[in-house]
């Protein structure tokens, strides 16, 4: 997940998103709104993605992870390469990530994009 390919690999397997470059960062996108970011971070990569409230608060004491420049209002995590989170984890936040933010779309657009629900 931090690189792009598998990045772009895992992104591409959930519905109705889009990948542009912008704020200096790889960003994903579901229905014009993020849901994921891939920047560069102090010594490697990182991501920042949207999270419960209950995560939220749990992620925030985890050694490099920490609320998202500009996002943290909203709920959002930065996590670096060196976060104790395996693989299968980031994927699971990630897909939450998604999921919160697809919710916020109209049914209308959450049907043309082809996502349930």
């Amino acid at each position: 997940m931090f690189h792009r390919k598998g990045f772009d690999d895992f992104v591409a397997t959930l519905a109705g998103t889009s990948l542009v470059d912008q704020w200096d960062a790889h960003v994903a996108k579901v229905g014009g709104k993020v849901f994921v970011l891939l920047s560069a971070d102090e010594g490697g990569a990182a991501l920042t993605f949207k999270c419960s409230e209950e995560s939220f608060e749990l992620l925030t004491t985890l050694d490099g992870i920490g609320q998202a420049s500009y996002f943290a209002k909203r709920k959002w995590v930065t996590a670096a390469e060196r976060a104790p989170l395996s693989a299968t984890e980031l994927e699971a936040y990630v897909k939450r990530s998604y999921e919160l933010v697809a919710a916020g779309l109209t049914r209308k657009a959450r049907q043309a994009l082809g996502i349930d629900g």
